[in-house]
């Protein structure tokens, strides 16, 4: 009995040492960023975990309209980074991120972009409507910005009517790029980050006109239980994180 005494402390001795020498887990940084922000971000985050061991950011990208409806359909969040400033409202407005944490953080642009072997003759948004131009990508106005700054671009040159026989609506930008270079349209309204990723198999027509800059907010989000969360915002700010971010193209807000 002794011996087996014994035999049970030692073992609940080593059991004890084991779990206080186990290497702490990782915090996991919950962000959910707009679509046209993949490549750089998921550029950023490996930075970023780098410099700050014990963090981990997983991210989640999409449209922001649609990553809104996640958050209010109670998906745990603790950073949003959205493509314009009418979903970050709409998150502000529902209590959803914490106003005071909110910054514009990069700007784009939009571009109108073709195939690089299209032999169409483009030179504006006004030869779209050409008999010989009969699918126009973009993004649904309702969910993805890109979408609604074409939306309001094409408005405002009187095209946004004529053309609509002709579009095909993507659910986030990076979709829409892909019906470009998969080659199943004429032409495509996608950010400039975007026609960057594509490189050679794209070919920019034009950089379009709009009267609302796309500026990129990021906030923290009011449910986050990640003390890093803000650590995550601030790095994305800051001189390494902007410089990883101009790297794709994105330019200072």
């Amino acid at each position: 009995m002794r011996t087996l005494r014994l035999a049970l402390c030692t073992l609940v001795l080593t059991l004890s040492l084991l779990a206080h020498s186990a290497p702490a887990q990782a915090e996991d940084i919950i962000v959910s960023a707009a679509a046209s922000l993949t490549n750089a971000l998921t550029s950023a985050k490996t930075s970023f975990e780098a410099a700050h061991p014990g963090m981990r950011v997983v991210t989640n990208y999409g449209a922001s309209g649609a990553l809104l409806k996640q958050m209010e359909s109670g998906a745990p969040v603790d950073v949003f980074a959205s493509a314009d400033q009418k979903t970050m409202d709409q998150a502000v407005a529902k209590a959803l991120v914490n106003p005071a944490t909110r910054k514009n953080f990069v700007r784009n642009g939009l571009v109108l972009i073709v195939p690089a072997d299209s032999k169409l003759a483009l030179k504006s948004e006004r030869d779209l409507a050409a008999p010989g131009v009969a699918r126009i990508a973009l993004g649904n106005p309702e969910t993805v910005p890109a979408g609604r700054y074409t939306q309001e671009s094409l408005t405002a040159a009187g095209l946004w009517e004529p053309l609509k026989p002709k579009f095909i609506m993507g659910n986030n930008v990076r979709q829409v790029l892909d019906y470009v270079l998969r080659g199943e349209v004429d032409a495509a309204f996608v950010f400039s980050t975007d026609a960057m990723q594509a490189g050679p198999k794209v070919r920019v027509v034009r950089e379009m006109s709009a009267t609302t800059p796309a500026l990129y907010p990021i906030a923290v989000c009011t449910g986050s239980k990640s003390p890093a969360a803000k650590a995550f915002v601030d790095y994305l700010l800051g001189a390494e994180g902007q410089r990883i971010l101009g790297g794709f193209g994105f330019q200072k807000p």
